[in-house]
């Protein structure tokens, strides 16, 4: 039997089960419409069965060697390269991921776990002096207790475990609630990589849930300290609001509109290379992809010339075909938004140098000239594989036309200059920016994380230790205080 006929339930307090909501589920492979699993979907009870299963088992976690919490970590990265094949299926049927594109995920996911299991032997204190005569002050670093965490249908393996395995790492309980297009890629699948290398039952929980029926109550439930999410940042702007309400702390990690930009003495072919890559990884389904592509005016030409010659030949089709570039989207509803959004830029004057043909959830490439600052499209994430190319006179007029966004994510400079390069990249309002190099980019031990409406928080290495943690104070007084009265 392969993992995916296992993994239809929901998973709480180390039993997979069936959820107790009025809604079923279909799971659905977005290329073909087949069926591949159902869920009967979790509901209020559910969730509060998984967040005290989550707290019950944290006390226990805490009880467990900080080298025994690393190597059941580390057994994570193994079980995983023993059911590669297996994990990539499920990745090309539940969310149209190409086989290049699974192969990227997975192993951004060996990444972050390797890391994570790096937490434990790292929660360290500090001793500190006082003013108070004989007073010692002891700083300890301890798990938050436990963490909800929200996951994205876009690369949800990655997304879900770059917050749960720091989060377990760290000594938490986790509830993770994933997107209901990829319940098992980014939710059950997890659960059983983790139940198989041991945690004790109850620390991680997975609800496969309908927001219809459970409402604000993942956020809003008394026992999670920390709501970890990826999504739109519509979304993440009303969990932030409630988060706050109920004192918790939110991370964010949410869209974005990246401007990858093209200086007159950039490596053209070596340019087109990365601005193509980074708009058409997993059909710009992507919150670092390239949505503009920025390019001086005197190379303007021919760069695009070279841009649309190497997008025109991009596989489009079956993502289980080994050369397919371009896969499907995940539904429609992201397909029909898509399309509104270049109707709407082509009748406010954009042109498209190459606009492909619409096929079920396939959208063939998209490539629109004559884009300005003040189209609705220049502001907008694009999640899908179609792409502004802008022309710029000056730095100047780049940074304020890359500035020109609600959003600060990720970005990209070419320029032969690596200095110039990354001055201008000081004065780009976002979070994270490359030069040479694609705006697709994200390291286990590199603070990541959004700036303006791309997020809160930062995530990766000590990073994530910090966001999964707090400080305690301890002071000890060895000699008796002289108080004033």
């Amino acid at each position: 039997m392969s993992i995916l006929q296992t993994l239809d339930k929901q998973y709480i307090n180390g039993e997979w089960r069936d959820g107790l909501g009025a809604k079923t589920l279909q799971d659905i492979n977005p290329y073909n419409g087949e069926v591949i699993a159902e869920f009967k979907m979790a509901n209020l009870e559910d969730i509060d069965a998984a967040y005290k299963a989550a707290a019950n088992a944290k006390k226990e976690w805490d009880e467990v060697n900080a080298y025994t919490k690393s190597r059941m970590l580390e057994r994570a990265v193994r079980y995983i390269e023993e059911h590669e094949e297996e994990i990539i299926q499920i990745i090309i049927r539940e969310l149209g991921g190409t086989r290049l594109k699974a192969f990227f995920e997975i192993g951004l996911v060996k990444d972050i776990i390797r890391e994570a299991a790096t937490f434990p032997v790292r929660m360290e204190g500090k001793i500190l002096p006082s003013p108070v005569d004989g007073k010692e002050n002891r700083l300890y670093r301890i798990p938050a207790g436990v963490v909800g965490v929200i996951s994205p249908f876009n690369f949800p393996f990655y997304l879900s475990m770059k917050s749960v395995a720091p989060a377990l790492g760290a000594g938490n309980g986790v509830v993770l609630k994933p997107h209901e297009h990829t319940p098992i890629t980014g939710g059950t699948l997890i659960a059983k990589i983790f139940e198989e290398v041991g945690l004790p039952k109850g620390l991680i929980n997975v609800v496969v849930t309908d927001i219809a029926e459970i409402g604000d109550g993942f956020v809003s439930h008394p026992i999670p300290r920390i709501l970890s999410f990826t999504g739109s940042s519509q979304v993440g702007s009303h969990i932030a609001q409630v988060a706050a309400k109920h004192f918790k702390k939110a991370i964010l990690e949410l869209g974005g509109n990246s401007a990858l930009i093209v200086l007159e003495d950039a490596d053209l072919t070596y340019a087109v290379n990365a601005a193509v890559f980074s708009r058409f990884t997993h059909q710009g389904q992507i919150c670092m992809s390239a949505n503009r592509v920025l390019v001086h005016q005197d190379v303007y030409d021919k760069f695009l010339d070279l841009y649309v010659e190497k997008v025109s030949g991009l596989k489009v089709g079956d993502p289980n075909d080994p050369d397919t570039v371009i896969g499907p989207l995940i539904n429609q509803r992201q397909v029909a938004n898509l399309m509104a959004t270049i109707d709407e830029a082509i009748r406010e004057g954009a042109v498209p140098a190459l606009k492909g043909e619409v096929k079920g959830n396939v959208v063939e490439p998209i490539v629109l000239t004559g884009v300005t600052t003040d189209m609705s499209i220049a502001s907008k994430e694009l999640f899908g594989p179609a792409v502004c190319i802008m022309s710029f006179a000056s730095e100047e007029e780049a940074i304020r036309m890359a500035n020109e966004t609600p959003f600060g994510l990720s970005g990209a400079i070419h320029t032969r200059d690596l200095e110039r390069g990354a001055q201008m990249a000081k004065r780009i309002e976002t979070g994270m920016i490359h030069i040479n190099d694609g705006t697709i980019n994200d390291e286990p031990i590199v603070a990541f994380g959004g700036e303006k409406h791309s997020g809160l928080g930062r995530l990766n290495g000590q990073w994530s230790l910090e966001e999964f943690t707090t400080l305690k104070w301890i002071s000890v007084q060895h000699k008796k205080r002289q108080f004033p009265y």
